[in-house]
């Protein structure tokens, strides 16, 4: 046999081929949510589930999933609070929580979110233990926006 250029690339292609047949490709999966910076501010451990905060009129929501295969996590518990119309972030009643339902997705009515250091933004964590504990504080594009979505993957413990 004659070993030029083509007969090695013809060949180790072929190789290449052969053993990405033998070897599945993996796909990378879905990658945790790392908490944010400010997060945790004025987190209260244990908030009640409830089934509005205050007087409400804005929606808290979003969904919680599993890191790696991105399957939806059904009784997750999320904690939510914001500086509100109805009160400081700091505040026992501007905090509750909630559970996600059989689709991972949470929702919960709360009053309007108001500015607090020139920002609206919500506070949110998940603190269950099953799960690494993961604090968001997603900012509102208008403080005339009436809800805010946040969206958890969530890594064991």
């Amino acid at each position: 046999m004659k070993f030029d250029r083509r007969t090695l690339l013809t060949g180790s292609l072929a190789a290449a081929g052969w053993a990405g047949l033998a070897i599945p490709a993996r796909a990378q999966g879905l990658a945790p949510t790392q908490s944010m910076r400010g997060g945790a501010n004025n987190y209260l451990p244990g908030a009640p589930v409830v089934e509005r905060i205050g007087g409400g009129g804005f929606w808290m929501s979003g969904t919680v999933r599993r890191a790696g295969d991105g399957a939806p996590l059904a009784g997750q518990r999320i904690q939510i609070w914001a500086h509100t119309t109805e009160g400081h972030e700091r505040d026992p009643h501007s905090h509750g929580a909630t559970l996600t339902d059989e689709n991972g997705v949470f929702r919960l009515e709360m009053p309007q979110i108001v500015p607090a250091f020139g920002q609206p933004h919500g506070h949110l964590a998940y603190d269950s233990g099953e799960f690494e504990t993961v604090f968001l504080r997603p900012v509102m594009s208008s403080s005339k926006d009436t809800s805010l979505e946040a969206r958890f993957v969530l890594q064991p413990a």
